[in-house]
């Protein structure tokens, strides 16, 4: 949380229209953050979430993160609209039903997969973040403070059949965000991922699910308090984790929550 006496900081969430990005968003612009928060196309749904935050918190831009000149541009937005950029939520992302839309209860065989919805999602899921945080480093690197937090998910699933290339293209990221953190070593910017811990009920999921499938998912806004940790200067050092949202403890202090929620990004032991 932003505490009184200085500037309000700044971060951007990209997918930020709907599911997990909204609920980020939100959350970080109800503990002071101001926000920019971006959509490859859909403008209609991040204006809805801007104008359900307090006015002039959260601002949204059209930016599909595919693309190296539209990722600066968001970045730009941010420096220009509320002076800096602090934080960096890598969250947009493409999943399976762009493969099927029955993808959770018939797998999808990797070799039955349209290439160009396969390109689709890896350029997405992969080389978006790569360009949003390659743009938002930028800045970062010049205040000597930043936060890079990639939304990351079970392993579990990047492992389960049917579910390539939505599982190779968060693996990428694990792998991305300990390297990343280690590329940053020392220079007041941190890397981490933070993923819900189960399946969630975001724009992901096909409307054909059952409601008793909808009745098991995770609320999208599990995320919050971890982000929150994670963007305030309590988390400052940590890098190169992963948190789990569901495992954070509301009944504990916020050093206790997060020790209990994080363990090593990527495959330790490996």
């Amino acid at each position: 949380m932003t505490s009184r006496g200085e500037a309000p900081k700044v971060a951007i969430v990209t997918g930020g229209g709907r599911g997990l990005g909204a609920a980020m968003a939100l959350g970080l612009a109800r503990s002071g953050y101001r926000v920019v928060i971006t959509a490859a196309r859909e403008r209609a749904e991040i204006e809805a979430v801007a104008a359900e935050a307090e006015t002039g918190r959260v601002y949204p831009i059209v930016a599909d993160v595919t693309r190296e000149e539209e990722c600066e541009r968001a970045v730009d937005a941010a420096l220009k609209r509320f002076g800096s950029l602090d934080i960096l939520v890598n969250n947009a992302g493409r999943g399976m039903k762009y493969i099927s839309e029955a993808f959770m209860t018939e797998p999808t065989h990797f070799w039955e997969a349209d290439p160009n919805a396969w390109r689709l999602v890896i350029d997405t899921n992969v080389n978006g973040p790569f360009l949003m945080a390659r743009a938002a480093v930028r800045p970062m690197l010049q205040q000597r403070w930043g936060r890079i937090v990639n939304i990351s998910m079970n392993y579990e699933t990047m492992r389960r059949a049917g579910f390539s290339p939505y599982g190779p293209s968060k693996a990428a990221i694990e792998s991305a965000t300990i390297i990343w953190a280690r590329d940053l070593a020392g220079a007041g910017v941190t890397v981490n991922a933070l993923l819900p811990g189960g399946a969630t009920l975001t724009g992901m999921i096909p409307a054909g699910v059952s409601q008793m499938v909808r009745s098991s998912l995770i609320d999208p806004r599990v995320m919050v308090a971890p982000l929150l940790w994670l963007a305030s200067s309590a988390s400052d050092g940590v890098t190169g984790r992963r948190l789990i949202a569901n495992r954070w403890r509301t009944d504990l202090d916020l050093s206790a929550a997060a020790a209990g929620a994080s363990e090593d990004v990527g495959w330790p032991g490996i």
